[in-house]
């Protein structure tokens, strides 16, 4: 049995594959009743939703007031709420911590504003996602920020996997506006692509970081990328050996409670954490994820 049991340990250092699955919870922002191509807002988010009851996953998804402060946005958060998925904040304008114009007493007020829409509903927790990720440009601000979440019970989620859907999304939205009948297959495929990479990447950053394996939350977005292709990711990251699980099952992992000194403050809390090493300087982009790093690859592609 010692020979079998040492068997098994050096094929798994010598493997490029884990002994054990590498696991991730999908978050997802910005739930909207946008007139986009192809669905009706009502059709593009039960796509969304059925995707995720067919894995048997529930998420957290952080609402934005300003695209939900309607009836029909209500709706749409009704039928996230009766479906089990937990609902957080993610303040009622949608704008950067990080500008100049937007202080501590206006961004903490934005939040508090925010609080009716969403509050209501009983999947509703007091789980917070920064705008663009974006977490304070100076102490003060990060710092206060921080307190003000303790006053109020907030909990800020942090992402460990960060990307880039939102803009795929776009480019596929403008690719359908010109040719309806556009090949959405190249697009799936390029953020298939996209996606696993991203993923690879902060999960490799994690474990040099941290020397284990980490609870990931992978941040992606309530858009038309998504309604098509979302059953797509979370099967690939099954047939990658990954554990897609619930969003609130992650939440123990010790990094996502982590709060650096790293400014401007934000980002993956793994860009984050690798940041603050020192150590990284390499591997760190700023900010991590962004437009500009994939339309140079679209444009190359003509998506």
């Amino acid at each position: 049995m010692k020979y079998l049991i040492l068997a098994i340990f050096v094929v798994a250092c010598a493997s490029p594959y884990r002994l054990f699955a590498a696991t991730v919870a999908i978050t997802m922002d910005n739930p909207n009743t946008y007139s986009w191509p192809l669905y009706s807002v009502d059709e593009r988010d039960q796509e969304i939703r059925q995707a995720l009851k067919r894995a048997s996953i529930k998420i957290g998804i952080f609402a934005a007031g300003f695209e939900v402060d309607s009836t029909e946005g209500k709706l749409l958060l009704g039928n996230w709420d009766a479906d089990g998925h937990i609902i957080g904040n993610h303040t009622y304008s949608h704008k950067s911590y990080n500008s100049s114009s937007w202080s501590f007493e206006r961004y903490s007020n934005d939040i508090l504003k925010n609080e009716p829409i969403i509050s209501g509903f009983k999947n509703f927790k007091k789980y917070f996602r920064f705008v663009m990720l974006k977490e304070g440009d100076t102490a003060d601000k990060r710092d206060r920020l921080r307190a003000f979440f303790e006053q109020h019970g907030y909990r800020n989620v942090p992402v460990t996997i960060d990307a880039s859907d939102w803009y795929i999304d776009l480019r596929l939205r403008q690719k359908l506006e010109k040719d309806p009948k556009a090949d959405l297959k190249r697009y799936r495929d390029y953020y298939l692509a996209h996606i696993w990479d991203r993923a690879q990447f902060y999960d490799q950053l994690a474990r040099e970081v941290t020397g284990r394996e980490v609870k990931h939350t992978l941040l992606i977005h309530h858009n038309l990328l998504n309604a098509l292709f979302l059953g797509d990711l979370i099967n690939m990251f099954k047939a990658k050996g990954w554990s897609v699980v619930d969003f609130e099952s992650v939440l123990n992992d010790p990094v996502l409670s982590v709060q650096t000194t790293v400014l401007p403050a934000g980002e993956s809390i793994i860009w984050s954490m690798a940041k603050a090493t020192g150590k990284h300087e390499n591997e760190l982009r700023y900010p991590g994820e962004n437009d500009s790093y994939e339309k140079p690859a679209m444009d190359r592609l003509g998506l």
